[in-house]
């Protein structure tokens, strides 16, 4: 029977452990009126939430901190350990901290039950200038699941002025403008800052961004939230930052899937912000395990989007210990730390800086 006693020498020591042994992560939730149950009921988030339209997988953000879900510091916030051990991060990631304690990207899980605002994202240079130094957001979407015949909004159909736009806003038509693209399971989408977007009723995405909260909505479909009110719109805000000229529909980026003993990675996403691959899981044929460490230049995680699986490594003692995954559940790995086999059969994205 393997060795799942956690290293519990004293509060040194088990900072000291952290600092290089993998840990799960507990996320923060969102009950924006659009989210429906799917991260409950599909994915097991044991959130007090209803609607649950988002979980924060890995972030520091004060808007939603992720806590540490295994180990001898668990329940303790993300920004907490990062504060009491930056190297976690490793060198890239520490030299795009905005703040101590922070990690420079934010992971999230999102249930569009209903669709989500048409809305836009400044870039750093205005979010430094004009949001009291945040930063902008770039953002990864991977549809994890998408209903038959959902759809996101990109960009609009041809060029615009502020002058139309607005027009369109005051008087409803602004749908007809707008750039809408048929979204599948697996489909990877890359949103600059200044894009016009949304995400359809009916896709679950894993987005990955940049470390911000800064959302501009242009149009909200007159909805009210639950005490009878419309959600603010920022117009003025949202159009000195989004692109008012014809956007070419985006296309699926060429994957190649790279194999190994008992799993296979297919790279996904790579831009200033982050890096994002997906791995596939399977060593029930294989006696070699799947074997992956975080390099010295970041931390890296690992969202199982599909099946289950068993991470095994050493403690500082030298004793195997393992943590269990499951669907839904994220695996936080310190840069520079300890080697961790996989085992089982499963879907990952593995993100890192």
């Amino acid at each position: 029977m393997r060795d799942t006693t956690p290293c519990r020498d004293g509060k040194g020591e088990s900072r000291q452990a952290v600092g290089r042994e993998p840990f799960l992560l507990a996320p923060a939730g969102k009950d924006y009126l659009w989210g429906g149950r799917r991260l409950r009921d599909d994915f097991s988030k044991d959130l007090d939430l209803t609607p649950l339209a988002e979980t924060w997988e890995c972030s520091t953000h004060p808007d939603g901190e992720s806590r540490v879900a295994s180990g001898p510091l668990a329940g303790e916030t993300l920004p907490e350990l990062v504060t009491a051990h930056p190297e976690i991060l490793g060198t890239h990631a520490r030299e795009n901290q905005t703040a101590e304690g922070q990690i420079p990207i934010l992971i999230k899980l999102i249930d569009a039950n209903r669709d989500l605002s048409v809305q836009v994202h400044p870039d750093d240079a205005y979010a430094r200038e004009h949001e009291n130094g945040s930063l902008g957001k770039d953002e990864m979407w991977y549809v994890v699941d998408a209903k038959e015949g959902a759809e996101l909004v990109y960009g609009f159909t041809r060029d615009m002025t502020e002058p139309l736009v607005r027009k369109a806003l005051t008087d409803g038509t602004i749908g007809r403008y707008l750039q809408r693209v048929p979204v599948h399971r697996g489909d990877v989408f890359y949103i600059k800052a200044g894009t016009v977007h949304a995400i359809g009723a009916g896709a679950l995405i894993c987005e990955v961004q940049e470390s911000s909260n800064l959302t501009y909505r242009l149009y909200d479909y007159d909805r009210v939230d639950k005490n009878g009110k419309k959600r603010p719109l920022q117009i003025d805000k949202a159009l000195e930052v989004a692109s008012l000229v014809h956007a070419s529909a985006p296309r699926q980026p060429l994957r190649v899937l790279h194999y190994h003993p008992g799993f296979a990675t297919e790279f996904l996403c790579r831009c200033r912000y982050f890096e994002v691959e997906r791995l596939l899981l399977n060593t029930e044929r294989v006696r070699d395990l799947a074997r992956l460490k975080a390099p010295s230049t970041s931390f890296v995680v690992l969202l199982c989007t599909r099946g289950c699986g068993v991470l095994f490594y050493e403690n500082e003692a030298g004793h195997e210990e393992s943590l269990r995954f499951f669907r839904g559940d994220s695996m936080f790995l310190p840069a520079g730390g300890r080697e961790v086999l996989i085992h089982g059969q499963a879907e990952l994205l593995k993100v890192n800086c």
